[in-house]
């Protein structure tokens, strides 16, 4: 995390207010030079077309007069060699010159027409490269200030990152060391398993509702009386069977009543 902020203030240093700004003048400087080279090589473009016309124009007018010199020339040989008089030598001597001085007339307007044109070529090159170095520049900057930008970007995402895993962790340690409270799972019997039977109620009496014991149960009750008053704290044999007896006497009489309800 102490990375991830030292590279996040190492971008935000790089790519500062003030250093944007500085960038984006420069941007704007070479921007305004660009639109204004670009507007002057169109301008300087615009009459190539007509200099080309012109440049072609005297290219043929130079091209007739240099036909006719050497025309005249040729002619001019074959009177010689058929004998023709010196008046037709002297004429077609005097044509030649002539002839000759048209050619001239008609190069030099050629060669004038040609330098205009390559002057005319050359400021619009000169404007063209004034315009692809301003843009360049531009390119250049533009790429600088987005890639300062870019970085910046990316190191508040690192520091983000890094935020969100350190408090993750935070959680999951805190998590880790607080003491859990458990709370008591109910308690829920097997299935199957045996519910303790309620305490049946004595039998109540038809005529009065009160309870009424039957004489086997009384009897079992005198005998105990009688081991209670002796105060005896360990009975006898006899007491013992006595009991006995007084129970099986109740069981009886409980099996007749089932058998025999009425």
């Amino acid at each position: 995390m102490q990375e991830a902020l030292k590279n996040l203030e190492a971008a935000n240093d790089a790519a500062s207010r003030e250093k944007i700004a500085e960038i984006d003048d420069d941007i704007a400087a070479f921007q305004e030079i660009y639109d204004m080279v670009v507007t002057e090589a169109a301008k300087r473009r615009e009459p190539l077309p007509a200099m080309q016309a012109n440049v072609d124009a005297a290219q043929a007018k130079y091209e007739e007069a240099h036909n006719r010199t050497s025309g005249l020339q040729a002619e001019l040989n074959k009177a010689i060699d058929d004998g023709a008089s010196n008046e037709t030598i002297k004429q077609l001597r005097s044509e030649i010159m002539s002839a000759e001085r048209r050619e001239k007339s008609c190069e030099d307007d050629l060669h004038h027409c040609q330098r205009r044109l390559e002057s005319q070529e050359r400021q619009v090159q000169y404007f063209e490269s004034e315009a692809e170095e301003a843009k360049a520049h531009i390119d250049e900057d533009v790429a600088k200030r987005d890639a300062l930008l870019g970085d910046l970007e990316k190191a508040q995402a690192a520091y983000d990152d890094a935020c969100k895993a350190y408090e993750e962790a935070k959680a999951a340690a805190d998590k880790a060391t607080s003491p859990e409270i458990t709370q008591p799972a109910e308690t829920t019997p097997p299935a199957g398993s045996a519910q303790p039977a309620e305490t049946a109620q004595p039998a109540s009496s038809p005529a009065t509702g009160k309870y009424a014991p039957s004489s086997s149960t009384k009897q079992a009750d005198t005998t105990a009386g009688k081991l209670a008053n002796t105060g005896d704290t360990a009975p006898s044999a006899i007491a013992l069977a006595g009991i006995a007896a007084a129970g099986l006497g109740i069981t009886a009489t409980a099996t007749r009543r089932i058998r025999n309800p009425k």
